[in-house]
């Protein structure tokens, strides 16, 4: 096989495993660096120029950030973000080789390696910038997908209504539930989607930046503004102005916003002059604004204002049914900014997604099914591989994480119910939600 024209920069303080690599990687790559301590690496950075870093997660360094592999992974994509990094990690470490992709590693080898799976992720690094084009370099946008269920079904046509028309729109529910990606949605079926809606997280935003990001500043206006500054409602003239929590806005600024959307004309820190306003507003909040209202920490007439139309979001757990066309959506975006083979899910692995509780709504299944891609090993996403525990079941739901069958796990559970109840069938069969007669033929199936 011939070489591929590519650097590759070892970076490991095992002298056994530098010697090995020093024979292995020239017959497959041009040219090879191998350095036994990350201390040298920005230097060797600078001097090599390599395509591919491999780098191990441990040394001896005195380094206070935590793990050694992290901290100069960041430093490596800070410094140079087109080089590639490759983690290369014992495999009780997998946990942080996953952080370390989610930081920007290409991938990761697990010692004791397989010399065809090195050679196969290295010359993958190495070609990605070559075979792969700039807009599929990253994930796809996340799109809005429509669940089956009467809330998701009524919240459908809602929106296929209100999107072409100017009002204003509220946007409630759980965190992790899509709001965020709900708006857009509105955005994209609305008359000002040839231009980009403008997008702002007013939970992170600290207080006492709050009226220069949104109305922005003039020069002098205060101490450090050096230079005229556009808010984010001036950014948003012509498009849609998105304001994520904002239940988060301080009560003192509620007057001023609510007198930029009754005046429709912003009036900048430190400036006199007004600047004329054409936006369609959409907010969103996890919050109770209603109680907040009653509470005075939120402005009535601001809530009257923003929520023309008001739109709820259902957590996850009353929609699992949504779950089915999430994750192979979800399967496909990471299989490709990951590059792995994974094509589906196994059925047992569905089945226990759609028995998670999902406290953290689908921002959690997506970095569940993310982690899930990232270790997995063939085209299928096992049980194992989304390392579910038993306590983010449902009371009632067969958990199978550890490979065993769904008769094995429906075994356990019934045992477990009789043990817990002493035997009361009525209420054994009530808590896994079955009736008698089918508790009694399970029974009778198991020898329990």
């Amino acid at each position: 096989m011939s070489k591929l024209k590519a650097k590759i920069l070892v970076v490991d303080d095992n002298a056994g495993i530098r010697a090995t690599l020093k024979l292995l990687l020239p017959a497959r790559f041009s040219e090879v660096e191998i350095i036994s301590s990350p201390k040298e690496l920005m230097n060797k950075l600078q001097m090599f120029r390599p395509n591919v870093v491999l780098l191990d997660m441990n040394f001896e360094a005195d380094i206070n950030t935590g793990n050694e592999g992290l901290y100069w992974l960041s430093e490596i994509k800070r410094h140079y973000a087109e080089v590639e990094v490759v983690l290369f990690t014992a495999y009780a470490n997998i946990s942080l080789a996953v952080e370390g992709m989610k930081r920007g590693a290409f991938d990761f080898i697990v010692k004791p390696w397989q010399n065809e799976k090195l050679f196969e992720v290295l010359e993958a690094a190495c070609q990605k910038h070559e075979n792969v084009p700039p807009a599929k370099q990253e994930s796809a946008v996340s799109q809005m997908l429509w669940g089956e269920s009467a809330s998701m079904k009524a919240l459908h046509q809602m929106v296929e209504k209100i999107a072409p028309t100017e009002a204003s729109v509220l946007i409630t529910g759980e965190n992790g539930t899509g709001k965020d990606v709900l708006a857009n949605e509105i955005h994209r079926l609305s008359s000002r989607s040839g231009k980009e809606m403008v997008s702002v997280d007013l939970g992170s935003i600290p207080e006492t930046l709050f009226e220069s990001e949104l109305f922005g500043h003039v020069k002098g206006a205060f101490t450090d503004a050096h230079t005229e500054h556009k808010g984010k409602l001036e950014e948003a003239n012509g498009t849609t102005l998105f304001l994520d929590e904002i239940g988060n806005i301080p009560i003192h600024l509620q007057a001023k916003l609510l007198r930029v959307l009754q005046n429709r004309s912003i009036t900048k820190v430190g400036d006199t002059k007004a600047i004329p306003l054409d936006i369609r507003l959409i907010c969103a909040t996890n919050k109770d604004l209603p109680q907040m209202v009653s509470e005075g920490t939120f402005r009535e007439d601001l809530y009257y204002r923003i929520n023309t139309v008001t739109l709820h979001l259902p957590p996850l757990r009353e929609r699992t049914d949504e779950i089915a066309s999430l994750v192979p959506y979800f399967i496909e975006q990471f299989a490709l900014k990951y590059h792995r083979e994974v094509k589906g899910i196994a059925e047992n692995a569905l089945s226990l997604l759609e028995n998670c509780q999902w406290r953290g709504n689908i921002r959690e299944l997506k970095n569940r099914i993310e982690k899930a891609v990232i270790l997995s090993e063939g085209e299928l996403i096992q049980a194992t591989n989304l390392q579910i525990t038993d306590s983010e079941l449902k009371d009632d739901a067969v958990c199978t994480t550890q490979g065993e069958s769904l008769q094995d796990a429906e075994e356990r559970i019934i045992r477990q119910a009789m043990k817990k109840y002493n035997g009361n069938l009525s209420l054994v069969a009530k808590s896994l939600n079955i009736s008698r007669p089918t508790l009694y033929s399970r029974l009778k199936k198991y020898g329990i």
